[in-house]
């Protein structure tokens, strides 16, 4: 499916639901301190439940004497990753985004939707498309990439690998997610289902579940679909973008089923467990790129083309890549 019909499909799925939310007769019976506290408790029983399902994994590779200092040192690093974020994006980037919300619900939302059991429903699947064309952008935009690289360039595949974030990871979904509040969806809402969204995706990063019935794996996003998406493997590149369901990518033909054994990381493995390297890789190999190039639209090209794209010989735009995730 062509990007452009893919993007007006996305457009008509929201006005459909918005159209079908105004006219649903309602009140809320949620308010935002209970929302913020079930985004505070399921926040705290995922991480519990991961670190759960992490020592399994740890268990089965000293059993299979598969665990080494390197895999270590990569686990270490995700949650060094995770800290570094945090402290990025909640100390510069959680007061504008929680005031961008507010404005904007207060002052520009075109309703003001209340907080039920549909529109809370309602604003996941939207929240789940969000983050669908969220995380395309971050793979398909060398701006993008060089933030997402770092969830990508672990050679292993287990939970901590959920907690390897890049630097600039949380300020995208800023913008991908507004619209939500200027439908009228209460802005702490649409924070829980962001979350949700990402707290889902968690339990996606195990190699201890091959393969879910087939109606799960038809709908939902699982371990074998998202093991696809950490692919380096050619026929794995730029696929399998959803969150929670996987319907998106069949609809917008962006799905892959996993076939071949996946080879984990970024077609230029990074071959490091250091933090610093492994937190701003992305941004030093683009800066590589910017600075070697010539003249301006090239400089520009390889913030806005998708990773590895190199302008040709004679100055003209090449898809061909030298280096990076995905392959165009």
């Amino acid at each position: 499916m062509t990007l452009s019909r893919s993007l007006w499909i996305t457009v008509l799925i929201f006005l459909v639901t918005w159209a079908g939310l105004l006219a649903l007769p309602g009140s809320s019976i949620f308010n935002e301190y209970q929302l913020d506290l079930a985004y505070n408790l399921s926040d705290q029983w995922v991480f519990i439940a991961s670190m759960i399902v992490l020592g399994i994994e740890g268990i089965r590779l000293l059993l299979k004497k598969a665990m080494s200092w390197n895999l270590l040192g990569d686990t270490v690093t995700n949650f060094i990753t995770q800290y570094a974020f945090i402290a990025i994006n909640y100390t510069l980037l959680a007061t504008v985004y929680i005031t961008g919300y507010y404005v904007v619900y207060e002052y520009f939302s075109l309703t003001k939707i209340p907080t039920n059991l549909w529109t809370v429903a309602a604003c996941i699947v939207l929240a789940d498309i969000v983050y669908y064309w969220e995380h395309r952008t971050e793979h398909r935009f060398g701006i993008g990439w060089a933030t997402h690289t770092v969830h990508h360039s672990s050679p292993n595949f287990n939970m901590s690998v959920a907690y390897r974030f890049g630097p600039l990871d949380g300020f995208v979904g800023f913008f991908y997610h507004l619209p939500l509040v200027l439908m009228g969806f209460n802005p702490m809402l649409v924070f829980l289902s962001e979350a949700i969204v990402l707290m889902y995706q968690t339990f996606l990063h195990t190699e201890l579940v091959s393969k879910l019935p087939r109606p799960i794996e038809a709908l939902f996003n699982t371990p074998s679909h998202h093991r696809v998406h950490h692919g380096a493997n050619k026929q794995y590149h730029d696929k399998n973008y959803g969150g929670i369901f996987i319907v998106w990518d069949r609809l917008f033909g962006t799905f892959a089923k996993e076939e071949e054994k996946v080879v984990y990381g970024i077609t230029e493995p990074l071959n490091s467990v250091n933090p610093i390297n492994v937190f701003f890789h992305g941004f030093y190999r683009l800066y590589k790129k910017v600075s070697r190039a010539r003249g301006w639209r090239n400089k520009i090209g390889h913030l806005i083309m998708p990773p590895g794209w190199e302008p040709d010989d004679a100055g003209h735009y090449s898809d061909e890549r030298s280096d990076g995730k995905v392959k165009v």
